[in-house]
């Protein structure tokens, strides 16, 4: 009899926990409190308590080649970057094709989820539910994936601002915020240069008379658009992962920062914050400098107080007659559900096993699905979390002792402390390349960059200095998909498609054979390099170099010595 899996949540995470629940043959049961499918992306004209609410404008900050489900790419003729609509299209495909709706249970919210009394044996979670007619039942499963996400808990930190019980104006946070139209010639104050607070101050900005972004510590400030009019994110590759990994941190980031302050000079804009690049979440926005430029944004420092209608900053300047202050200061995530001995949850922290597994449990029956903070798509990282976690209830993985997942735990707090900017923001944050790597190399199927350039170098070129795509992860492995291949070297004309909507001339095409060539004399160079000692026998026989280079490839038999 297939195990019985629970999914909390019928978002993105949600969804794809469904998938790869089926595809191990496991028997899932999602529960979504709310009547449709879509989680964060579903635009709601009214917010509803405990779910994640979106303004009606929202367009996803990465692009659609990078934030695909791995065996579902997005079709050719949707843009690269989608407004939330049609992500929501695309849930819905993606429902459909693999039959995912009716393992949800809508209308149905979880209240509660517990281990049971001899849990220590089966593994098992009693969990209570409730329906919109209010009635209650309980049921018995072997495992729980709980895919909430991170953005439910609004985070107002009102004790912050002295006076705000004396504003005269009306104040929110930002996810109560839909459309401009009612701000219309008045006066705006938004606190906080996120992404959701770039976006919505770009917005109004727009319709009101006046709106000022006030910030603490500034922001480096992102451009979708790319060189060559590319998505930023498509240039996202191993490569580049290489050299962040190898290169100083201070002169990665001062290239980098040299690059943004060319496109508008960051201090210019009383942006440039104290931090480095890539020591805080970047803020991604097109439109923001232009604005500014403009003058229809006025950038502040932090709020010092408020005084009836009036707004006073750090600087001493002070704004009068302000209509609305709009509170775009992050979130906060727990799980009511859940007992605190099972996962306690202080300040935005969770002791998690590589973000996913809770370290303490006698058995390994519970996975946290979707709870990080990526520099770049989060479908992608949580579909290869699901796809640990359900073949560790299949019982084909094996966790590690509780010590070496804490070790693992102490180690990723430490580095994220060293190098982000103290926040509640930076405490699930995740590279995208090295994270779906770490999980992949987990579920066996990171794909061998060298092994590819050896048995098909088209591929290896590809996956090397390509987008680091999700296809990527579907070559080889367990749950290999064979539309794999095909993806990926069709993957830049679904980037292009969209844009095609007028004839042009066509340039002379310019064929460059460097980097093929740089490539393979890496790949000889470092089988040299491993192999120098011998380097003599090899220039006398070069087939056991050929043989050597056999061992970097793993699905071939290994040479035997003697």
């Amino acid at each position: 009899m297939a195990r019985l899996v629970a999914v909390v949540g019928g978002g993105s995470s949600g969804l794809a926990c469904i998938k790869c629940c089926l595809d191990e043959g496991l028997q899932p049961v999602c529960f979504e409190s709310s009547d449709d499918l879509g989680g964060l992306w579903r635009f709601k004209e009214n917010p509803e308590a405990d779910r994640a609410s979106i303004y009606h404008s929202v367009i996803i900050n990465t692009s659609k080649e990078m934030m695909c489900f791995s065996d579902f790419p997005i079709p050719a003729h949707f843009p690269n970057y989608m407004h939330n609509s049609l992500i929501m299209d695309y849930f819905r495909m993606y429902a459909d094709h693999f039959q995912l709706t009716k393992h949800i249970r809508f209308n149905t919210k979880v209240l509660q989820v517990k281990q049971r009394s001899d849990f220590s044996q089966s593994g098992q979670w009693d969990i209570e539910t409730e329906n919109k007619e209010g009635k209650k039942e309980k049921h018995i499963f072997d495992a729980v994936m709980i895919c909430i996400g991170h953005h439910c808990q609004p985070n107002l930190p009102l004790h912050d601002f002295p006076g705000i019980d004396t504003f005269k104006g009306q104040f929110f946070h930002s996810r109560d915020y839909k459309t401009p139209e009612q701000w219309r010639d008045k006066k705006v104050v938004v606190i906080g240069i996120g992404n959701s607070g770039g976006d919505i101050a770009v917005e109004l900005s727009k319709v009101t008379k006046q709106l000022c972004l006030s910030t603490r510590r500034g922001a480096w400030i992102l451009n979708r658009v790319s060189d060559g009019g590319f998505p930023r994110d498509v240039f996202n590759t191993r490569v580049l992962k290489f050299q962040r990994q190898t290169l100083p941190f201070g002169f990665i980031c001062n290239a980098a920062e040299r690059r943004l302050n060319h496109r508008f000079d960051h201090s210019l804009y009383n942006l440039k914050p104290k931090h480095r690049l890539f020591s805080q979440h970047p803020t991604v926005n097109d439109e923001l400098p232009n604005r500014i430029l403009s003058g229809t944004v006025q950038v502040k420092p932090n709020v010092r107080r408020f005084q009836g209608s009036s707004v006073e900053f750090d600087d001493g300047s002070v704004v009068e007659d302000v209509d609305l202050v709009v509170f775009a200061t992050g979130y906060r995530f727990s799980f009511p559900f859940l007992a605190s001995q099972v996962l306690s949850v202080s300040d935005n922290k969770a002791s998690l096993y590589k973000y996913v597994f809770p370290h303490e449990l006698q058995r390994h029956t519970l996975a946290i699905i979707g709870l990080v903070q990526p520099l770049g798509a989060i479908m992608p990282i949580s579909e290869m979390q699901a796809r640990w976690a359900t073949r560790v209830f299949k019982g084909c993985i094996k966790l590690p002792s509780e010590a070496t997942m804490m070790k693992d735990i102490q180690s990723k707090t430490e580095a994220m402390t060293k190098r982000y900017v103290s926040s509640q923001r930076h405490t699930i944050q995740v590279d995208y390349i090295s994270y779906m790597d770490e999980i992949a190399e987990q579920v066996g199927v990171r794909p061998s960059v060298l092994r590819l350039l050896l048995t098909d170098p088209r591929m290896g070129l590809n996956v090397l200095l390509g987008p680091c795509t999700p296809y990527q992860y579907r070559l080889q492995g367990p749950g290999k998909w064979a539309g794999a291949h095909q993806a990926i070297l069709t993957q830049w004309e679904r980037v292009t498609q969209p844009m095609q909507t007028r004839p042009c001339p066509a340039a002379e095409p310019h064929r460059s054979f460097l980097w093929p060539l740089m490539v393979s004399a890496a790949v000889v160079g470092v089988a040299f390099y491993i192999n120098r000692n011998k380097l003599p026998t090899f220039l006398q026989d070069p087939t056991e170099l050929l043989e050597r280079i056999k061992v970097f490839m793993p699905s071939l038999p290994q040479p035997c010595f003697l």
